[in-house]
């Protein structure tokens, strides 16, 4: 398999490894093989070192612990999606404690509690009370094991600043976290800066607009992480961050035309965390060589030395 770009070191920190379209299915149609093992291979080719998981439900958490269980080089984080909350209701306290063990017995291979938060662009899967509630509950888990947590936040700026301000004895202990997929405000984005010990995660969705790409612009070096929260996010030729990008791998349109070389139009890939570093380079006319040892870095300082403690 051939590697394409330079070979930079990276850690995707939201990857939605257990979703279908990894196992060939799309819908509930089966277009080709599953071919998680190709994506995996591709992805440390292209100088992928770590990878986080990320679930936001019960089952999610199981098959992403099975995974990671298969790689020293994948992990996952433990928790309930803001979409999800409404997983919690016919037994609150059992379902916690479901996520609690799992947390407990997967020492080294949980790095964050989440993905958790709030998400007000899609109230129709869950309500803003039942998201609220939950999301606090699980800063209860981070405090408790002291992990960080993989945070969401859609639309929803103010309650989820107010939610964190309240425990901040809580953020304290378990070392601060980072709101992944940032497609917010430049004014939302200096919120949750200003909080202290939060890290913003950028992906293709996050450098989608001409004011997407100002906000990112503006961010400070020691405070972004990559992800591609793949399978979704990638980067599009629409996308304003696109002409900044020069990695290119070879892309069927048909998923029906699959083959182990080959990725598929509109399915992202953890090999593709290196477009999303070209292009925020681009964008902030600095060298990638450079972003990339910083945003590893960062990604070390907080998700992997907090997991020595657990180990």
């Amino acid at each position: 398999m051939r590697r394409f770009g330079m070979a930079l070191k990276y850690i995707d920190i939201g990857a939605n490894l257990t979703d279908p379209m990894f196992q060939g299915r799309y819908g509930d149609s089966q277009k080709h093989t599953a071919d998680l093992d190709v994506v995996l291979t591709r992805a440390w080719q292209q100088g992928l070192q770590k990878i986080i998981i990320t679930a936001g439900c019960l089952k999610d958490v199981d098959e992403a612990l099975e995974l990671a269980g298969k790689d020293e080089r994948l992990f996952t984080t433990v928790g309930a999606h803001p979409t999800r909350c409404g997983e919690f209701l016919p037994d609150p306290e059992g379902y916690y404690n479901q996520l609690r063990s799992k947390i407990e017995a997967n020492p080294g291979k949980v790095l964050a509690i989440g993905e958790c938060g709030l998400d007000y662009d899609r109230l129709h899967f869950c309500d803003a009370e039942t998201q609220r509630l939950y999301f606090e509950k699980q800063l209860d888990l981070a405090a408790e094991f002291g992990l960080p947590l993989f945070l969401h936040m859609r639309n929803a700026g103010a309650d989820f600043m107010a939610i964190l301000e309240r425990n901040r004895d809580k953020m304290k202990q378990c070392g601060g976290g980072v709101v992944h997929s940032f497609t917010g405000t430049l004014e939302e984005a200096q919120s949750i800066l200003a909080f202290g010990g939060l890290y913003i995660g950028l992906n293709g969705c996050s450098l989608k607009t001409t004011d997407n790409a100002e906000v990112v612009r503006q961010l400070p070096n020691d405070r972004i992480m990559l992800e591609t929260d793949c399978p979704w996010c990638g980067i599009r030729p629409s996308h304003a961050g696109h002409k900044h990008v020069s990695t290119r791998f070879p892309t069927v349109k048909k998923k029906e035309k699959w083959t182990a070389e080959t990725l598929i139009d509109g399915r992202c890939e953890p090999c593709q965390i290196s477009q999303v570093l070209e292009a925020i380079a681009g964008i902030k006319e600095e060298p990638k060589e450079k972003l990339a040892e910083l945003y590893y870095q960062n990604t070390l300082d907080l998700f992997f030395s907090k997991s020595k403690k657990m180990e």
